[in-house]
């Protein structure tokens, strides 16, 4: 792991504001108190359905996939920030959250507030560990379809994940094209379970 790999030997401290970066489901479910929200973008990472999802979209006899920053390009999506006193209650909720198999690193990334004052802050990210048994790499888009159809986990149907994201996306304004390509497939599914 490299030094800008590593996560932030302060990230539990309690004595800062937390910044943390969301690109896919905590975009429109948080699930944790935040004092602000504001529009960002991450340089040198990308959002991708990049991870098979044994437990919240899918399960390891039928994987879902889900979302992961992977290496190279940038990512639009929202920072959120966590009032000092709240810091370790919410990391303490995102690593129950989203460290459920270890499939991410949780590390700190610069992002850039998308706000007329267009501040760098150093925020906490998840970001997929490529050498982990879930990471899918690039699938293609019927590999996806498939993975997404299947998809059933603890927190519902794959299909819901990937619209309530692509929902989410369009209210910030604006698009991710390989994500609303697999919507639009997803929107005239009459197969999916329901």
């Amino acid at each position: 792991m490299s030094v800008q790999e590593q996560v932030d030997p302060a990230i539990g401290r309690s004595d800062s504001d937390l910044w943390v970066f969301a690109y896919g489901s905590l975009m429109w479910r948080p699930g944790f108190d935040f004092a602000e929200q504001i529009p960002a973008r991450l340089i040198g990472e990308h959002r991708a359905l990049c991870v098979y999802s044994f437990d919240h979209r899918g399960t390891p006899e039928r994987p879902g996939l889900v979302l992961g920053l992977d290496r190279g390009g940038a990512c639009r999506g929202i920072a959120f920030r966590v009032a000092a006193n709240r810091r370790e209650t919410t990391i303490a909720y995102l690593r129950e959250r989203e460290q459920t198999t270890h499939v991410y690193r949780e590390v700190t990334r610069s992002v850039w507030l998308e706000d007329d004052a267009r501040r760098r802050v150093s925020a906490l990210a998840y970001v997929v560990d490529r050498g982990h048994v879930q990471y899918a790499g690039r699938l293609t888009l019927a590999e996806q379809v498939h993975y997404v159809r299947q998809g059933h986990g603890r927190s519902g149907h794959n299909r819901d994940y990937v619209l309530s994201t692509v929902k989410s996306i369009e209210s910030q304004g604006f698009r991710d094209p390989k994500l609303h390509q697999l919507a639009e497939l997803l929107h005239n599914d009459a197969r999916l379970p329901k």
